[in-house]
């Protein structure tokens, strides 16, 4: 069966923003670091104002590609509308980055010395939120594989990252290996868990859905630069959608 940029409705809630595509479709999409946004009552100031529209506070690029195979593929998706700075979505709620306390060797202003209160509060109003509209909107489609889109910097610690994709994966290393395969028939620089390795637990809100629900958990790592590049996402959109849709 085939889909191709049919519309989707959406939900958008102060947590997350859900697509309902196809229940048919091949793919079911979430983007946990889609927004920078802060909510009402929150605000970056000082020092943390050099984080606005970083790396540090979404993943630049990730928002566009999901929507944009979402419609290529009729896909359903869930994407977080709040920033990693506030709660990280891609972490489990006792880890110790939940809420990162620090960015380019300086304090983050806006997550030191969290009351216990307010460290609940985040997690009730956004974390979980979030997490439940994936397990909401994964158990009403039947797509067999999660894809989780993420992106990552072109330069890292002063090093040039050559790696232009990378699949991420933990448990599903077959449907992980047939993806770079397919990926590398049009792209030089993919790699297995790069720039980060999913089987170190750093792939978190994949893992937890996808394999509750019986489905594959991988994650794609876009470098930033391309991820922003509209030419760019929509090849990638070509050679994702006609893959998944010959699964």
């Amino acid at each position: 069966m085939t889909f191709r940029f049919e519309p989707v409705s959406t939900t958008v809630t102060d947590a997350y923003e859900r697509l309902s595509g196809h229940r048919a479709a091949p793919l079911f999409l979430t983007c946990e670091h889609a927004s920078e946004r802060l909510p009402t009552g929150y605000a970056l100031t000082g020092s943390d104002l050099r984080l606005s529209g970083t790396h540090w506070a979404y993943d630049l690029g990730a928002r566009d590609l999901v929507i944009e195979l979402a419609a290529a593929l009729c896909a359903s998706a869930v994407l977080a509308r709040f920033s990693r700075l506030l709660i990280d979505p891609n972490r489990e709620e006792h880890h110790p980055d939940l809420f990162r306390q620090h960015a380019e060797g300086l304090p983050i202003g806006l997550n030191q010395q969290l009351s216990v209160s307010e460290r609940q509060h985040r997690i009730t109003h956004y974390h979980r939120p979030y997490h439940e509209a994936v397990d909401a909107a994964l158990s009403e489609s039947a797509a067999p594989t999660l894809l989780s889109i993420h992106t990552f910097t072109p330069i890292y610690e002063g090093q040039v990252r050559q790696v232009e994709l990378g699949v991420l994966f933990d448990r599903d290393d077959a449907a992980a290996e047939a993806l770079m395969a397919a990926l590398r028939q049009t792209y030089p620089h993919v790699a297995a868990n790069e720039p980060w390795s999913g089987k170190l637990g750093l792939i978190y809100s994949a893992e937890r859905h996808a394999h509750r629900h019986g489905r594959v958990a991988l994650e794609l790592e876009v470098r930033q630069d391309l991820a922003t590049d509209p030419a760019y996402r929509q090849k990638l959109v070509q050679v994702l959608a006609d893959y998944f849709q010959h699964q």
